[in-house]
């Protein structure tokens, strides 16, 4: 699979050691970055994951920051991205199987390396249910498109 995964400087070393778990599991990993401890603002690392994401030049992106809240947001702001914080394997779960999630966001600082992994691997391999859930989702990219028409208008 291919995964765009971003943080921001809190996110640095979650970030790189995610992103050596996920390419021992043989994914294709494009790194956003941050490349140092640097204070940078989170939002245009979002942005750069979720449009490679809502682009289709990656199948999934991972953004770390310390808390994941403002990353989730910030992604949230591209049409096409469902983007959200997952602190435990339950939430990890269930955003694939209901929500389809296509971007998850994670704690750097407030959830450790395992359960990080544990999260990340879950989300990858759980796929959408779709059912009623698919008509929820939809709604979704229906109320998307017409806040983007409105904007437009």
């Amino acid at each position: 699979m291919k995964i765009a995964i971003g943080s921001d400087h809190r996110g640095v070393a979650a970030r790189r050691r995610l992103i050596g778990f996920l390419e021992r599991q043989g994914h294709e990993i494009t790194d956003c970055g941050s490349h140092d401890e640097e204070a940078v603002d989170y939002p245009d690392v979002a942005a750069d994951v979720a449009r490679r994401v809502a682009h289709g030049t990656a199948d999934r992106g991972i953004l770390l920051c310390c808390t994941g809240v403002g990353m989730a947001i910030a992604a949230n702001k591209v049409p096409g991205v469902r983007a959200a914080t997952c602190h435990d394997e339950v939430a990890a779960e269930m955003s694939r199987r209901h929500n389809d999630l296509n971007v998850l966001c994670l704690a750097a600082e407030m959830v450790g390396a395992e359960q990080q992994e544990k999260m990340t691997e879950l989300w990858l391999s759980t796929p959408f249910e779709g059912g009623r859930h698919e008509r929820r989702v939809s709604k979704i990219a229906e109320l998307e498109a017409a806040a983007c028409a409105e904007r437009a208008g």
